[in-house]
């Protein structure tokens, strides 16, 4: 029997976010292309007789370690209990699946230490973004987050990723949104050869978010402006609803040297470079 585990969490990038709808319960429909960074939170998973979470990690302050922590929420669909620590290294409500993809590495973690499946649970109904964090691979996501395409082929992409420290409201940005009926991305998304060619496709996209978000908290257009600007940077765009934007390299050496030149250009916001793609490896849970 597994008695120990660590489960990495990477960040989940919205590489396009497009609204095109909204249902009559009230949630918005989407479609996104959704791709996970080498970035991201770690869980220390621990057999025990009760439920405890324990937060670390530079971005701990931000996090609440009650009953209502979403982490917690996911653990206890499991049984019997378990001794929980979260390192965090992503900073909270900001737009790359933080909580999200800490909730679905317990979730992938328990699943694994207590061979106890949860095939009929709806994890839809604790977060939107569960369910894509769970496999942690590049992916279309749809709907309300319920239809989840596999994406193959993609390029990996080599990125700054940047918070400028604010905090933005997502339902008050659904609210800003002037149209919520946008098209979708087409039907068959292109082959790309390289990050460059992605990078040429995505900018012909969208995040429909990123406008609103930027109304509310111009310093998040700052940030993008600032991405956009760093030499070689190839596409800068905002990732979920905010504030975290990200911006393109060629290399891995482009991306440290220009997340160098952000940071110290800006040292009170969370900057780091990190590599876009699939992450389902690197997200398996490790026996400790």
């Amino acid at each position: 029997m597994v008695t120990g585990l660590r489960v990495f969490a990477p960040a989940k990038i919205n590489l396009t976010l497009n609204v095109t709808g909204q249902r009559d319960d009230g949630y918005h429909l989407l479609d996104s292309l959704v791709v996970f960074a080498d970035v991201g939170d770690v869980v220390h998973l621990r057999a025990a007789d009760a439920w405890s979470l324990q937060v670390d990690g530079p971005e701990a302050a931000s996090v609440p370690a009650g009953d209502d922590n979403l982490v917690l929420r996911v653990a206890r669909l499991f049984a019997p209990g378990a001794a929980l620590t979260l390192t965090k290294e992503l900073p909270v409500a900001s737009g790359i699946g933080g909580g999200s993809a800490d909730a679905a590495a317990v979730w992938r973690g328990l699943g694994v230490m207590t061979g106890q499946g949860r095939d009929g649970v709806d994890l839809l109904a604790l977060g939107a973004d569960i369910p894509v964090c769970v496999s942690s691979q590049a992916a279309r996501m749809q709907g309300v987050g319920d239809v989840i395409t596999p994406v193959g082929g993609l390029p990996d992409l080599h990125v700054v990723l940047a918070n400028p420290r604010v905090a933005v409201s997502t339902p008050h940005i659904f609210r800003t949104l002037a149209h919520k009926d946008n098209a979708p991305m087409p039907a068959i998304l292109p082959t790309f050869t390289d990050a460059a060619d992605l990078c040429a496709w995505l900018a012909t996209q969208r995040n429909d978010l990123q406008a609103a978000a930027e109304s509310i908290a111009p310093q998040i257009a700052l940030t993008r402006q600032a991405m956009a600007a760093l030499p070689g940077c190839m596409l800068a765009r905002m990732s979920g609803s905010g504030a975290t934007c990200f911006g393109v390299f060629k290399s891995a050496t482009a991306a440290t040297q220009a997340a160098q030149r952000l940071a110290h250009a800006q040292p009170g916001w969370w900057v780091r470079a990190g590599r876009l793609g699939s992450m389902q490896d690197a997200a398996r849970p490790q026996a400790l």
